[in-house]
This record gives structure tokens, sequence and C-alpha cells, in this order.
């Protein structure tokens, strides 16, 4: 029965070279930001990662308004200086508000893109302010099993259909992942919180990342594509990459913030 699951495993892994090459190099670039840990380099980091997803939204969204970028870029820029990037999400919505009153915009989904990707950059910006390079690395260790342990366990095990926005997804990969998620971050997260504390926050994290992945899912099943963009081999676009972290850093600050 075990030699037959490795089998599998290993079948997995040979269907999708490209997946697990990418998914390495990938590791290797964050493993070598966080080794650093350098403000700077994280925010130019971070900021690189924001702005291909900006623009895979904006695509998503069906948005054409190019100036936009720039208004995502001076947001990023502001971020570096201000204490509490966070807070930035509603300077923005009450300018575009105010803006579009008095322009009279009939057609408001240009906020779109800052709702989705704008926010939760700025909470993940707010993670390594607020905690430091742990946290970050806390995120990863509990956003990424989440998601490797949803589509291995799915492979493996899946046979419960999980959501009609994403019908690859099964209960049981999601529920292997989670708890996969949930077990590495309560461990690693025990050096900074106690353990009931980890626990709840690993969960709860690890939960937003899976109905993140699933919210983009739904974005892009709306727009009528497959991925949100080619940029990486074998995994889509950066919001492919990063859907589960825009929801899990949110949820991680507002908990460390409140509870720790």
């Amino acid at each position: 029965m075990l030699e037959g699951k490795s089998m599998k495993i290993f079948k997995i892994v040979k269907e999708s070279p490209d997946r697990f090459i990418t998914g390495g190099v990938l590791i290797a670039v964050v493993a070598t930001v966080a080794l650093i840990n350098n403000f700077f380099i994280t925010w130019l980091f971070l900021g690189v990662s924001f702005i291909f997803a900006f623009y895979e939204a904006m695509s998503l969204f069906d948005i054409k308004n190019n100036s936009l970028f720039f208004y995502a870029l001076f947001l990023w820029i502001v971020a570096f200086f201000y204490p509490n990037p966070d807070d930035l999400i509603f300077v923005i919505l009450i300018l575009f508000a105010s803006y579009g009153a008095y322009k009279k915009f009939k057609d408001l989904k240009i906020i779109l893109p800052f709702l989705y990707v704008g926010s939760s950059y700025l909470f993940i910006l707010a993670l390594y302010k607020d905690f430091g390079i742990e946290a970050l690395v806390w995120l990863v260790l509990v956003v990424a099993p989440a998601d490797i342990g949803a589509y291995f366990f799915g492979k493996l095990f899946g046979k419960t259909f999980f959501s009609p926005t994403s019908p690859n997804k099964t209960l049981e990969g999601v529920i292997g992942g989670i708890s996969l998620a949930t077990v590495i971050g309560t461990i690693y997260g025990v050096n900074f919180v106690e353990i009931p504390l980890s626990f709840f926050i690993s969960l709860s994290a690890s939960m937003a990342a899976v109905f993140g992945d699933l919210y983009e899912s739904y974005i892009k099943r709306a727009a009528d594509v497959k991925d949100s963009g080619d940029l990486f081999p074998g995994h889509g676009g950066m919001l492919d990459r990063v859907d589960g972290y825009l929801f899990a850093a949110v949820i991680m600050v507002i908990l460390l913030r409140g509870l720790a």
C-alpha cells in the first residue's frame, strides 16, 4: 500500500517536471531574500511581485487603464516610508471614491486590483515591518504546505468534490493541505507565541490560503482563462503563485496584532 503511494507520488512529479523545477527555483529565491533579511531588498522583491500580480489582476478584471500602474507604483513607494503600510489602502479607497464621485464614473471596477492585490501586498509588507522576517517565514511555512499538500493529497486520495468554482479540487486534498500546513506552522510558530495561539493562527491562515486560491480560480473562470499569466513554467502567472498569500497574510497580521 505504502509502496503504491510512493510510486504514485513519483509518477505525479515525473508528469509535471516544469512545475517542480520552477517551484525549487522559487523556493531558493525566497530563501535567499529571507537569509539576507534587508528591508530594502525585501521591499523590492515584494514590489516586483506586486507589479506583476497587479498587471495580471488588471487583465483578469478586464481593465485597460494603464495609468493605474503609476498609482500602484506610487503606492508601493509610499509604503516603503510609511510605518503602517496596510493603512494606505483606506487612503486609496477614499481617493478613488472621491474622484469617482467628482467625475461621476459609471465603471468603478478600476478599484478592484487595489482591493484584491494592493491591500494584500500592503499587509504582507506590514507583517514584515511589524513582526520581522520570522513572521514572513511563518507565512510561507503555512501557505506553501497548504498548496503543496492539497495538490498531493488530492492526487493520492481525492474523491469528494469540493467546490464548483474549482472542479479539480477535492475535499480530501483541502483537508490534507490544511492539516499539513497547520502542523508545520504550529511547530514553527511556537518560537514566537504559545502553542494554542500558534495552532490557531496557523490553522486560520492555512484556511485563508485555501480560499485565497479558490477566489483566484473564481475570477479566472469569470475571465475565461486557465492561468493568470505564463510567467512561471508549470505554474502560470504571479497571481497563480501568490493567491494563497493574499488572503493568509491579512489573517495573520490581524491575529498577531490582536492576540499575540
